[in-house]
């Protein structure tokens, strides 16, 4: 059985799937996927996000706005702490920071991502993290906000061996491994998935983007979670059962507050 820890069914185009999120969730089952986690980016967006999946106990929420959101949609502190705090959320994020789309002024993304582990900590609740190219500052905003007392993931992985165990080692997070990694160009993250221990690492799709070998090109689904674990185990020179039985327990121990379902036929 699988996990897809991080995905966004509300951003799926679902005309291939008949217009049917329970479409995807059957493929997803049919894959033996048993839980998934939809992704929060935008406050505006989280009420019809909360909305589509209510109907689907498989499904886990977060709350949060991406770094490369909170431009456009400023932070309204008051609102992302009364969706936090609610029960049916179980993370606080996406946050973090990213440098590589935002070459600009980075003080705003600090703000909200600090806000964010503020929240995480007073609520107890653990941290989804997008970090690019802002290795230094996010590492640094994390210790500084004591984030090992919440917990948290960095999703989508793609930075350095030496972070990844930094917030191992130092906040006790830890590091979930995408589509990227069967990509062709994407050999220095495959050795640096090598390197880490699989007690660490979750599996991800991220869909409906980053679909991993074989589908590339195609719309991501949760489904496709199961090639990420296959890629991850041919990484490692372990055998498929391994990945999905570590990475799964993996995601029950931070994400405390899901409930683990019956276990799919």
């Amino acid at each position: 059985m699988f996990v897809d820890s991080h995905c966004h069914l509300d951003k799926l185009d679902l005309a291939e799937f008949d217009g049917s999120l329970e479409r995807v969730l059957e493929r997803a089952r049919q894959a033996k996927v048993q839980q998934l986690l939809c992704i929060g980016v935008t406050l505006e967006d989280f009420p019809r996000m909360q909305e589509l999946v209510a109907p689907f106990p498989q499904v886990a929420i977060s709350c949060g706005v991406h770094p490369l959101y909170i431009a456009k949609h400023p932070l309204q502190s008051e609102t992302l702490e009364a969706y936090v705090k609610t029960d049916t959320v179980v993370a606080v994020g996406e946050t973090g920071l990213d440098y590589y789309y935002d070459a600009g002024s980075h003080s705003v993304q600090q703000e909200s991502f600090a806000f964010h582990v503020e929240l995480a900590n007073k609520y107890q609740k653990p941290l989804i993290i997008h970090t690019r190219d802002a290795r230094d500052d996010t590492l640094a905003i994390l210790k500084n906000g004591q984030a090992q007392n919440c917990g948290g993931v960095l999703h989508c992985f793609t930075e350095s061996y030496e972070m990844a165990k930094q917030a191992i080692d130092e906040l006790d997070f830890f590091i979930s491994i995408s589509g990227i990694a069967s990509f062709r160009n994407a050999s220095e993250l495959r050795d640096v998935v090598k390197r880490l221990p699989l007690e660490k690492l979750l599996i991800e799709t991220d869909s409906p983007w980053l679909a991993p070998v074989p589908h590339r090109g195609q719309q991501n689904q949760p489904a496709y979670v199961a090639d990420v674990a296959k890629c991850v185990a041919d990484i490692k020179g372990i055998t498929l059962a391994q990945v999905a039985a570590q990475t799964t327990a993996n995601f029950y121990q931070l994400f405390n507050r899901v409930r683990q379902p019956e276990v799919l036929s």
